[in-house]
């Protein structure tokens, strides 16, 4: 398995070394073609491994595309109709080995497109995104048109299916998680940071998306739904679907980035949870939220989120001051600064979104900037006291700094959980995890053990001295509605029995101390005054 994965990251490299030998590295598509050659190879042997499942002659062939392209094409129909659900249906001209024997022909990367073109239309219905307004984004890319030299495209496009050709996925697709998740974040470890942009990503640690999925689903459960508003590439959907099982629940997103909407995409294609592609929608949330139920919004068993903190949406704020977001927004809408509108809080539009798409009973964990669950005031503390008045708090837990290495914004989980009528859970684990230099940022990571030790504390509503605390509702309301554990830990003062003479020997120490600071400090001016002296200034 591991001699596998480190195949697997060869090839994702060597991908990536042909887009920079063609001029395309570090370029903006060059994530799009990367994770499209990828994903075609992935398809392919899909496909083939399916195949073999039910055809004896084509999985005892030592080439199964000779026996394949041999059938008749209602045989391949018939066989077509015998593959799961999840599983691209392909041509015998969609094959790589079929573009592999033609990569020497004229117009090579014409053909390379066309094929990849016409196994996206082949398999629209199943595996394109919806944009809000119903559109669909297809599942490739003409790849060859990003090379602007025309005259260098069959090259290009023969070097990626020479380095695809001799690689195989088949005996690979009986793993799950671990192995698809470690590569998923390789394949796009470069593309899926802070772009800069108005809308910037930030993969989500693998240590925030594991608690908040083993504090959210404890017991078995069959046939939930599980949302994310703010999806980006699905690190948080991915671990909560695990958690219950991918047979068990229906993925749906939205996401205004069309860039984090493929990643998801492609998340759910390595992770078997192509039943829930059709529920991706590339849209702005707050202003058009797309997923909705007899004409109302549709509420979720389970929602999960890492929206962003602060962006300017002033371009879209009045929009959201309209009757049928009244109850959407009840605790306000932020108003628009005059100055710095980047600094707007569209985190608290996302909080109230998910409260209102909760179904009754429902659970949800949302990551928020530690300064919400103190805010004294404004919108932020009516959010928490409808959570405290409504009793839907689960918990908090609030994080070690610099948890994401892309931010230095202290952040902390906020669980809600309808069912939750009695005691809260308030976790500190900000003194845990240790200080790593990721690139110029220092990142905080916390042990496989420091996860547990969270999870277990919150999920057995444990007292921990200096890490959690158990409280109530109406205790809650006494403390103004903060939601920071530090707030109701016992303040301990430790008393020592000592002798006059220890005493007396302490202050001493102290005494000696200062006066020794204080003659340090003197002859350091003594020094600098003389040195003063000898200078002349004209």
């Amino acid at each position: 398995m591991l001699d596998f994965e480190t195949k697997t990251k060869q090839l994702i490299d060597s991908l990536k070394g042909i887009c920079a030998s063609y001029g395309l590295g570090n370029d903006g598509n060059e994530f799009k073609i990367i994770t499209q050659v990828f994903l075609y190879k992935f398809l392919n042997d899909k496909f083939a491994y399916e195949l073999k499942k039910v055809d004896d002659n084509i999985a005892k062939a030592d080439k199964w595309e000779q026996i394949f392209n041999s059938l008749s094409d209602d045989d391949k129909e018939m066989l077509s109709f015998q593959l799961g659900a999840d599983t691209a249906i392909l041509k015998s001209e969609h094959l790589i080995s079929y573009l592999f024997e033609r990569q020497n022909e004229s117009d090579f990367a014409k053909l390379f497109d066309d094929t990849l073109r016409d196994i996206a239309i082949t398999n629209n219905d199943i595996f394109a995104v919806k944009t809000e307004g119903g559109a669909k984004i297809t599942l490739f890319d003409r790849v060859s048109e990003f090379i602007t030299d025309t005259s260098k495209r069959d090259a290009f496009c023969k070097a990626l299916i020479n380095k695809v050709a001799d690689f195989s996925f088949e005996h690979i697709f009986t793993q799950k998680y671990d192995f698809f998740a470690t590569i998923f974040e390789y394949l796009i470890k470069d593309y899926n940071n802070d772009s800069g942009g108005k809308y910037a990503e930030y993969y989500t640690p693998h240590a925030v998306a594991k608690i908040m999925a083993a504090i959210l689903v404890k017991d078995d459960v069959q046939n939930v739904s599980c949302y994310d508003p703010s999806a980006g590439s699905g690190t948080l959907l991915m671990n909560i679907a695990h958690a219950i099982g991918e047979d068990k629940c229906t993925i749906y997103s939205q996401d205004i980035s069309q860039k984090s909407s493929s990643l998801l995409r492609l998340n759910l294609i390595l992770n078997n949870l192509i039943h829930s592609i059709q529920n991706i929608i590339q849209g702005n949330t707050i202003l058009h939220p797309f997923h909705k139920q007899n004409e109302k919004l549709r509420e979720f068993d389970y929602i999960v989120s890492n929206p962003p903190f602060k962006m300017d949406f002033s371009d879209f704020r009045d929009d959201l001051e309209s009757k049928e977001n009244n109850n959407r927004f009840f605790a306000g809408i932020p108003k628009t600064p005059p100055k710095k509108k980047e600094s707007m809080a569209i985190y608290s539009l996302f909080l109230q979104h998910i409260i209102y798409s909760l179904k009754k009973g429902g659970k949800a964990a949302i990551v928020v900037p530690t300064g919400f669950i103190t805010a004294q005031s404004g919108i932020d503390k009516k959010i928490r006291q409808h959570l405290i008045d409504n009793k839907m708090l689960g918990g908090v837990v609030s994080m070690p700094s610099n948890i994401f290495a892309t931010t230095g914004t202290n952040v902390s989980i906020v669980f809600i959980d309808d069912t939750n009528k009695e005691d809260i859970v308030l976790i500190d684990a900000s003194n845990l995890g240790t200080k790593v230099k990721e690139g110029k940022n220092q990142k905080t990571v916390l042990s496989s053990d420091e996860e547990d030790k969270i999870i277990d504390t919150f999920n057995k509503k444990e007292i921990v001295e200096d890490l959690s605390v158990i409280v109530k509702y109406d205790e809650i309301k006494d403390k103004n509605y903060s939601f920071s554990a530090g707030q109701y830990f016992d303040v301990k003062i430790e008393y020592v029995d000592i002798t006059k003479d220890e005493f007396d020997a302490k202050m001493k120490g102290f005494s000696d101390n200062l006066e020794g600071m204080f003659n340090e400090s003197k002859e350091l001016e003594d020094e600098i005054k003389k040195s003063l002296s000898g200078l002349s200034f004209e």
